[in-house]
């Protein structure tokens, strides 16, 4: 399974403290956060787009290209960038420029937006944004993959032969379908063999089952490959603990705070997809989406979920109104111990190798033993381009020159310098070609005898004996 970070920058005060973040502060740490995904090996980091409301991403391709500016590898996404309301014409420029900066290190969602007072702010009406939806949709493909675009729509004014520019990194980027409550959103995904993303947050399991069944079968319909039928889904919060009860106990006071709020806000509201249906933190745990317990809890918790929906993303959100420091702690034992226990469990394609339309300057690594452990002992870790768990012996097979970072240890010695006279280490290392080596992949740090080297002293070193 693939993960994914998503902030949709809210900016609201801490429903207990009335404490408010400045906005300085709370876009700085946005950027702060993405860092620090990356550094952890999650796959991708996502931000939001509201236009109305206590939010403060009213501008994501701003935000989108300070990531760019601030990240090496991690993928940039949105969710969701609300193309109901936006020109298809200053989309595909903006996008593409930001995927030039990253170099080619974006998707984005699309969708709506569950927000219903930007539509008279961008003079839209607010029961055609279906309709702007599909228009624009259209529009927007063909601006990324066609130059010379001439255009006739309901809703937007004609095109003669429009080429935007620039022009995509390589290749029209991927573009994901959000979905929450209408069939609208995933038929669309469907007919074009797109993959969804389900917000996951507000409802029962129940609800977003539905539509996500339903994109399945008109995919199918469509004579699509069901193999790349790709689903995303999102979590109802993040908050983890050493154990269960601690958890909920510490996350109590602002789940719920947040929770009275929305039902405030939303006082008569009877659409679905408006109002928390999960009043209480222990129901939200037992019965709802919210990710909050131990790492084994929430492990456990997005395998079950897996079983409905059988999804090959997990996107994650982190309540910014907690303690910085306490955000940074849950994201990292999130990827430190939640995620290498539910890839234990499940596989996908999805952006590896075998996904022929990921991002084109992306592919999926990932760090296959903890940091804690290498910091620890030493043990032997690698990042790796698929997302099987491996072991030392599959690792060392490896021959693909991208795929031959290694490492060495105080127990395993060094590839270069395996004896063919030393049939056990022969058998353990499978020797590499002469051409690898010594080269471990630039942008990944090498520990040498349980510390971080330049690339030059690991070039140096590469040869010696570790003990």
């Amino acid at each position: 399974m693939r993960f994914q970070v998503l902030d949709i920058v809210p900016h609201t005060p801490h429903p207990v403290t009335g404490e408010l973040l400045s906005s300085h502060t709370r876009l700085t740490r946005v950027v702060e956060n993405a860092v620090l995904a990356e550094q952890l090996g999650i796959d991708s980091y996502a931000v939001g787009e509201r236009h109305a409301g206590e939010f403060l991403s009213s501008s994501p391709t701003v935000l989108l290209g300070a990531l760019a500016a601030a990240t090496d590898r991690i993928l940039l996404s949105t969710g969701v960038t609300v193309l109901s309301l936006l020109d298809p014409v200053r989309v595909a420029e903006d996008y593409a420029t930001i995927d030039q900066l990253s170099g080619g290190r974006l998707e984005i969602v699309i969708g709506k937006g569950n927000e219903d007072k930007h539509f008279p702010m961008f003079g839209r009406r607010l029961e055609h944004q279906y309709d702007y939806l599909s228009e624009n949709y259209a529009l927007l493909r063909r601006l990324l993959r066609e130059e010379n675009v001439t255009w006739r729509g309901e809703h937007h004014a004609p095109l003669d032969g429009v080429s935007t520019v620039p022009r995509p990194f390589s290749g029209p980027f991927r573009i994901w379908h959000g979905s929450a409550t209408s069939t609208v959103a995933v038929d669309l995904a469907a007919r074009y063999g797109d993959p969804i993303v389900t917000a996951n947050a507000l409802q029962p399991r129940e609800n977003y089952q539905v539509l996500i069944d339903r994109y399945r079968e008109k995919y199918a319909e469509y004579g699509h490959d069901p193999a790349r039928a790709y689903v995303g889904s999102g979590s109802g919060g993040l908050f983890l603990a050493a154990t269960t009860d601690d958890a909920i106990s510490e996350y109590r006071p602002v789940y719920e705070g947040f929770a009275a709020r929305n039902r405030e806000k939303f006082a008569g509201e009877t659409r679905i997809g408006k109002v928390n249906m999960f009043a209480t933190i222990t129901d939200a745990v037992e019965r709802g989406p919210a990710l909050v317990g131990s790492s084994q809890r929430v492990a456990e918790k997005i395998i079950d979920y897996h079983r409905s929906y059988h999804h090959d993303l997990q996107s994650i959100s982190i309540n910014p109104v907690l303690p910085y420091e306490r955000q940074r702690e849950v994201l990292t034992q999130f990827a430190e111990e939640v995620i290498p226990m539910v890839r234990r469990e499940l596989s996908t394609t999805l952006w590896s190798t075998d996904d022929p339309g990921r991002a084109g300057g992306f592919t999926a690594w990932r760090l296959c033993l903890r940091r804690n452990k290498l910091r620890n002992s030493g043990i032997f870790v690698r990042w790796g381009r698929n997302c099987t768990p491996m072991s030392t012996v599959a690792l060392l097979r490896h021959r693909r020159h991208e795929e031959c970072t290694w490492t060495r240890t105080r127990s395993i010695r060094p590839i270069s310098s395996c004896s063919s006279k030393d049939s056990r280490r022969r058998r353990r290392c499978r020797r590499w070609p002469k051409s690898c080596r010594r080269q471990p992949h630039p942008a990944i740090p090498t520990p040498v005898s349980g510390r971080w080297t330049s690339r030059r002293s690991r070039s140096r070193s590469a040869t010696r004996r570790v003990r």
